[in-house]
């Protein structure tokens, strides 16, 4: 799988599931899903299932080889929640990150209520950063679950931003990271509602990290915000 990434806010991808299923309008123009279909047409046999649920067991342990540290985004390609992927692949990915200290790893989910129905059967180590994404008003209440999990770093991916979240409650939240959808059938995104998370950071003190206006072709809106980029992230923690 990916020893580099090209997403902004991470440095390398692992990817032990492949495949999901849609679960909120956030999910609408899923782009794991389009390069999934892709892949397999390409005939990469890691997607020889498309964009179903598909556990690689025999990458549960992949990190172990990469002895330089990195920042890890956890299944980019799935979602380790997933109602399909058992308690028991769960803990093995956890144990994996729990021996590579030397790494700091990231996960999102759409299901924070799967997620804290399992927090507590699962050892949480230092290095590992848990977050939900929340693309509008309709899904605040994944914060208020994530608020439960024993996580070192918890945040939060308001990607695709899709409408507002006027009101945001930060607390015992450590980072936001903003983006608007890219690719075909992007929605737009509105300015006023990147302010209002943006000034909710800076009023709860939370790192803020504003990836990208998107567009079908994001390399043209770019990420200047303010006139500047924003780049912000959490102290990482040892484990």
């Amino acid at each position: 799988m990916a020893a580099k990434s090209h997403i902004e806010w991470t440095e390398a991808t692992w990817n032990p599931v492949t495949g999901c299923t849609k679960v909120s309008a956030g999910c609408k123009n899923c782009y794991a899903e389009r390069l999934a279909l892709r892949l397999q047409a390409m005939g990469n046999p890691r997607y020889r299932n498309g964009f179903m649920v598909t556990l690689h067991e025999d990458l549960i342990e992949l990190p172990k080889r990469w002895r330089e540290p990195r920042l890890i985004f956890v299944n980019s390609m799935s979602d380790l929640f997933h109602e399909q992927v058992p308690l028991e692949f769960i803990q093995r990915v956890f144990a994996t990150m729990r021996a590579c200290s030397q790494h700091t790893f990231q996960i999102l989910t759409k299901r924070s209520g799967r997620l804290t129905s399992l927090a507590q059967k699962i050892d949480w180590p230092a290095n590992v950063w848990m977050g939900v994404s929340v693309e509008d008003s309709r899904v605040l209440s994944r914060v208020d679950d994530l608020r439960r999990v024993p996580a070192a770093i918890r945040f939060l991916s308001c990607e695709p931003l899709i409408g507002s979240l006027a009101g945001i409650d930060l607390t015992d939240i450590h980072w936001v990271i903003v983006g608007g959808e890219s690719g075909w059938g992007a929605r737009p995104v509105k300015i006023e509602w990147i302010r209002e998370i943006f000034k909710a950071c800076r009023k709860q003190n939370v790192p803020f990290f504003f990836k990208q206006w998107g567009g079908v072709r994001k390399d043209l809106t770019g990420r200047l915000l303010r006139g500047r980029t924003y780049d912000e992230m959490p102290v990482r923690v040892a484990a």
